[in-house]
């Protein structure tokens, strides 16, 4: 059971990142916010199966992103479940819309980057719970560490005020974002491999 709900979370994921850029590059809100819950909601199975599966001596940094990730998925369901209903679903004031709308870059923004930056440390420490014995194994644990490098980039930049409501700023978005997408859905296909693996790993 331990092993499926890791290789489901994760196939989830992928599929979930994938329903995500397209959305984004189609210009469909809808799908990418609805998609980016999706994404969040695999990660804690993700994040649980890395946590599971590490050896002893790896158990706290597996805690540690399976905490992380918690933390994330809180941020990332009330920002999102907010565009899909209040935002969507409601005539807002312009102070409203400059601090829950997400396209005003405001407040709700300001907490996805937020969300993201926490994300990536979860997967920083999904990475130090991998003892590679593969070589997909390898390239997984590089890419969750390396993915821990948008944290400090994810906390700062708010608080500088980077982004603006405006048209280069949201091409810039699509821009980043998509690049996020290429690199993320690999986790999630190679985090799925990890996992099948398991079984017969135990037997060996």
């Amino acid at each position: 059971m331990n092993r499926k709900l890791g290789m489901w979370g994760s196939a989830v994921n992928a599929a979930a990142v994938i329903g995500f850029a397209v959305s984004m590059l189609a210009d469909f809100d809808f799908g990418s916010y609805f998609f980016s819950m999706f994404i969040a909601f695999s990660f804690v199975l993700m994040m649980c199966g890395f946590a599971y599966f590490a050896e002893n001596e790896r158990k706290i940094a597996g805690y540690a992103s399976v905490g992380f990730g918690a933390v994330y998925v809180g941020i990332i369901i009330l920002v999102y479940f907010a565009q899909l209903t209040t935002v969507r679903l409601t005539e807002l004031t312009p102070q409203a819309a400059e601090l829950i709308n997400f396209k005003e870059m405001g407040l709700m923004f300001n907490y996805d980057l937020l969300g993201y930056g926490v994300m990536a440390l979860a997967t920083f420490f999904a990475g130090l719970t991998v003892a590679p014995q593969r070589k997909a194994d390898k390239w997984l644990k590089a890419l969750l560490m390396v993915h821990g490098v948008f944290f400090p980039c994810c906390l700062i930049v708010p608080m500088l005020g980077i982004f603006k409501a405006d048209g280069a700023s949201a091409q810039t978005g699509v821009v980043l974002l998509t690049i996020w997408s290429a690199y993320f859905c690999p986790v999630g296909l190679l985090s799925c491999k990890h996992f099948s693996e398991k079984r017969t790993i135990a037997l060996l």
